[in-house]
C-alpha cells in the first residue's frame, strides 16, 4: 500500500520513527511529507538524523504564521502533493496545525485518512490543539488510540467504526532509543550536571508564552524552587523571553538551546523532577518513572495523573514550587497503560 505520512513538528518526527520502520518491514510504500511547521534545524533536521528517519520526499517549507494562515497554506500545498502522489492512505499524527491541514486536505480529496494518537481530549476548547484533535478524529477512517481512555472518548462522541487501541508509538520510540541515548549522549557532562541533581523544564504552549505576565510567573516559579533547573528553550519561548525581557537573570534556571532527541531522553532519564507543558514530555517522564509537574490546569494524559506520577500545577507559582519540592516517586512501578512497545507494528498490520 502507498501511504503518505504527513509530519511537520518535533513530536511528530518522534512518533513517525517507529511507524516508518514498521511500515517498511510490512512492505508498505511510504511517502514522507514534511510541511515545515518546525523548520529550525534544532527542531527538525537533528531528529531525522538521530532517529534514522528517511529524508522527506516532499518538504513544503510552510514556516510560521497565524493559525489560519499556516493551516490554509498547508492545505493548499498538501492537496497538491496528494494529487501528485495519489496515495491510498494519508497518515497523520497528534494535534498540530499540520495534523488538521492534512486531515482536511485528505478527506476533501477522498483519500482514506488514518490518525495516530486519536481520541485524546483535554476538554479545554481554548487550546488550538484540542480543536485540531477533535476535527481530525471526525474526519478519520482509521483511528489509532494509545489508551482505553481514548477509545472511550471517541465512543462518547459517537465514533466507533475504525477505532483500534494499539498502544502509544512514543513508548515504542523510547524503548528503541533509550539505550542509545545512555551510550551516546554527552549532554549531562556538557552542562556540568549529575543525575538526580537537577530539574528539567520545557515550556512552549501559547497560553504560557504569549502573555508576558504568565511567562514571567513561570520563570519566577522555576527560579524559586531553589534547585538547578535545565530549561531547553523552544524557539517560540526564546522569542517571547527576548521581547518581554525585564532585565532580571534567573539564578537557578539555566536557559539552553533546544536539544536533540537522544540528549532530551538523557536529560529526562536522569532528572530529579520534570516540569513541562508538553504532552509528549509528560509521557516520557512517566515512561522513565520520573516525577512530573505539568504547567497546565489539565492534561489529555490523565493516566499519568491518576497513577500519581504527574501533578497538575497550572501557572500558579506557589503551586508549581510546592509541587516540585514535594514531588516523589510513587511506590511501585508505573502501570503499563500505554501498551507493550508494539504499537507501530499493529498500525502497519491494520493499514494492510
Amino acid at each position: 500500500m502507498k501511504i503518505a505520512s504527513i509530519v511537520g513538528a518535533r513530536p511528530q518526527f518522534i512518533k513517525a520513527s517507529p511507524v516508518s520502520r514498521a511500515l517498511k518491514q510490512a512492505g508498505h510504500a511510504e511517502i514522507i511529507v514534511h510541511t515545515g511547521q518546525h523548520y529550525d534545524a534544532q527542531m527538525s533536521d537533528v531528529f531525522f538524523d538521530e532517529m534514522g528517519i528517511a529524508r522527506p520526499d516532499h518538504f513544503l517549507a510552510i514556516g510560521s504564521g497565524s493559525h489560519a494562515e499556516q493551516t490554509g497554506r498547508m492545505m493548499v500545498a498538501i492537496e497538491r502533493t496528494l494529487l501528485d502522489e495519489r496515495p491510498e492512505c494519508a497518515l497523520v499524527y497528534g494535534d498540530t496545525n499540520t495534523t488538521l491541514a492534512a486531515a482536511l486536505a485528505a478527506c476533501k480529496l477522498g483519500v482514506r485518512l488514518a490518525h495516530v494518537e486519536a481520541g485524546l481530549r483535554s476538554f479545554n476548547r481554548t487550546m488550538p490543539e484540542e480543536h485540531n484533535r477533535v476535527l481530525t478524529d471526525h474526519c478519520s477512517d482509521l483511528l489509532f488510540c494509545p489508551t482505553q481512555t481514548a477509545v472511550v472518548n471517541l465512543a462518547n462522541e459517537g465514533i466507533r467504526s475504525g477505532v483500534h487501541q494499539v498502544g502509544d508509538v512514543m513508548y515504542d520510540a523510547v524503548l528503541h532509543f533509550a539505550t542509545r541515548a545512555k551510550e551516546q549522549s554527552r549532554i549531562l557532562a556538557a552542562l556540568g550536571v549529575r543525575p538526580r541533581e537537577y530539574m528539567l523544564a520545557t515550556v512552549h504552549r501559547a497560553y504560557n508564552t504569549d502573555d508576558p505576565a504568565v511567562l514571567q510567573r513561570l520563570l519566577l516559579a522555576l527560579d524559586t524552587i531553589g534547585e538547578p533547573v535545565i530549561f531547553p528553550l523552544h524557539p517560540r519561548t526564546r522569542a517571547r523571553l527576548a521581547s518581554h525581557d525585564n532585565g532580571k537573570e534567573p539564578r537557578n534556571v539555566r536557559l539552553v538551546d533546544p536539544v536533540g532527541y537522544l540528549d532530551m531522553l538523557s536529560l529526562e532519564q536522569h532528572a530529579k523532577v520534570i516540569l513541562t507543558d508538553s504532552g509528549g514530555v509528560q509521557k516520557e517522564a512517566f515512561f522513565f518513572e520520573v516525577p512530573c509537574v505539568t504547567l497546565r490546569p489539565e492534561t489529555e494524559w490523565i493516566e499519568t495523573v491518576s497513577s500519581g506520577w504527574n501533578v497538575l500545577a497550572g501557572s500558579d507559582p506557589d503551586a508549581i514550587v510546592s509541587a516540585a519540592r514535594e514531588a516523589a516517586r510513587p511506590s511501585g512501578t508505573a502501570p503499563q497503560v500505554f501498551g507493550d512497545g508494539r504499537a507501530a507494528d499493529r498500525i502497519a498490520e491494520l493499514l494492510a
